[in-house]
């Protein structure tokens, strides 16, 4: 295992091009040699949350995700609002994330991509569910980065410098929370 802080982005949008996509291909691009990031991309194999299948053995796409969970020292979320609240994709992911413990304690922040007066009832739902899994909401690094499309190059990064520089800073703060304590048991 590396030595390295990790941080694994979350998306949570099943769209092609997505702006939240970019931001986290934006970040990642972005990311010092001093932090490895990692994006996950199972969000469209996981299977429906049935509390009976929150056992082992668990589904395999559930058990790569926890496991990607597990292995990252902080994780960003990046994800749209659908309805005013997450898209049900996405909440299905954290659905499987409340019944393990790999997300407690976790440094976990968000970018909400919307443009303002958007996006406030799915960062609502978002904070609301991420205090049920246990995970430890650095507050200084959720942030609103506007994306606009048009910012958006063909290598699908955003080019914006301020958009950039606000990622950075993201990153920058996430890298450098404190990781939780190791349990006992995990020694």
């Amino acid at each position: 295992m590396s030595t390295l802080p990790s941080i694994l982005l979350l998306s949570g949008s099943l769209r092609t091009d997505s702006s939240n996509e970019a931001v986290l291909r934006t970040a990642q691009a972005l990311a010092s040699p001093q932090v490895r990031t990692v994006m996950y991309d199972g969000l469209a194999a996981l299977p429906h949350f049935n509390p009976d299948d929150d056992a082992d053995p668990l589904p395999v796409p559930v058990a790569a995700l926890r496991a990607a969970i597990a292995e990252a020292t902080a994780i960003l979320i990046c994800t749209p609002e659908y309805a005013g609240t997450l898209p049900g994709s996405f909440k299905n992911l954290l659905d499987w994330t409340v019944g393990g413990t790999e997300i407690c304690d976790k440094p976990v922040a968000f970018v909400n991509a919307a443009a303002p007066g958007r996006g406030e009832g799915a960062a609502a739902t978002l904070r609301t569910v991420l205090g049920y899994t246990g995970a430890d909401i650095v507050e200084s690094a959720c942030t609103r980065i506007l994306v606009e499309r048009r910012t958006i190059g063909t290598d699908g990064l955003i080019a914006d410098p301020t958009a950039r520089e606000q990622l950075g800073k993201v990153l920058g703060l996430l890298a450098e929370f404190p990781a939780p304590a190791t349990k006992p048991d995990e020694a």
